[in-house]
């Protein structure tokens, strides 16, 4: 079955960790006879909560090939490893690449114009 791994990582992780957990869940997955398809960097992002008194988090996007056992040992493992946040399994889609979604850009406050600003501007007494 084809999978994809959301990971969310520590942001406060050595980046040689992130690594070495990457590299870990790949030999997980060769080990037991599955294909490893590719790794995306998404980098660091805000999170929409805390999460362990942290405002963000950095994301890894794993593709795979693999059978459910091997998904199921995955997650426990993920589940257990420190440095891992939190992270998410599911049936790739049929497309060859997940993009990483945009960051959102910052929402500018504007203020509205007054409505009775053009309503007086005659005086009665003229």
């Amino acid at each position: 079955m084809e999978y994809e791994i959301l990971l969310m990582l520590d942001p406060e992780l050595a980046e040689e960790r992130q690594e070495e957990i990457v590299v870990r869940t790949r030999e997980l997955v060769e080990r037991a006879d599955g294909r490893w398809v590719r790794h995306d960097l998404w980098g660091r992002r805000r999170l929409a909560y805390e999460i362990d008194h942290k405002n963000e988090g950095t994301y890894h996007l794993l593709q795979l090939d693999a059978d459910p056992a091997t998904l199921d040992e995955l997650s426990r493992i993920l589940r257990i490893t420190d440095g891992v946040m939190r992270h998410m399994a599911t049936r790739r889609l049929s497309s060859p690449h997940t993009a990483a979604p945009a960051e959102p850009e910052p929402q500018q406050q504007s203020v509205p114009s007054p409505a009775y600003a053009e309503a007086n501007t005659s005086s009665q007494e003229e």
